[in-house]
């Protein structure tokens, strides 16, 4: 998930899509847990685009004020 392509993206389809990693992030969380994590990178990266996407909401409400 690139900055560019989120970007581009609507605010209702940001929120959708942190909606969906945040879902990922919690069952990534309970593999991990259970030791049937294989792809720990995974955690990382959703962690990552979580972030991503709670930054570019900012800017859009920031540039919006």
């Amino acid at each position: 998930m690139k900055t560019a392509d989120l970007k581009a993206k609507s605010v209702d389809e940001l929120k959708e899509s942190l909606m969906n990693l945040r879902k990922e992030r919690f069952n990534l969380r309970f593999q991990s847990a259970s030791g049937q994590l294989e792809n720990t990178a995974r955690v990382r990266d959703v962690r990552r685009g979580i972030a991503r996407i709670k930054t570019i909401l900012r800017e859009m409400q920031q540039a919006a004020s």
